[in-house]
């Protein structure tokens, strides 16, 4: 659901943007750390913003780390 959102930060699109990994962190609402494979060999990390299901909003994109590698540990940032 975010993809659109780092496509327009990226300025770019991506053929391939498959989700490898994540984590959460319970907050007033939910960070999602998310490893994203985008490319054969290239990964980004994505933090995702889930607020609490009453105020009915979508996810939104909140961060992002380029450059990763599959290897590369998904940490909070």
């Amino acid at each position: 659901q975010v993809k659109p959102q780092f496509e327009s930060e990226q300025n770019r699109n991506y053929a391939v943007f498959r989700a490898i990994l994540y984590r959460t962190q319970v907050v007033a609402g939910v960070n999602y750390f998310i490893k994203v494979q985008d490319s054969d060999t290239d990964y980004v990390h994505l933090k995702v913003f889930q607020s609490l299901p009453y105020l009915n909003q979508g996810p939104s994109l909140t961060g992002f780390q380029t450059g990763k590698t599959r290897d590369d540990p998904l940490t909070p940032f």
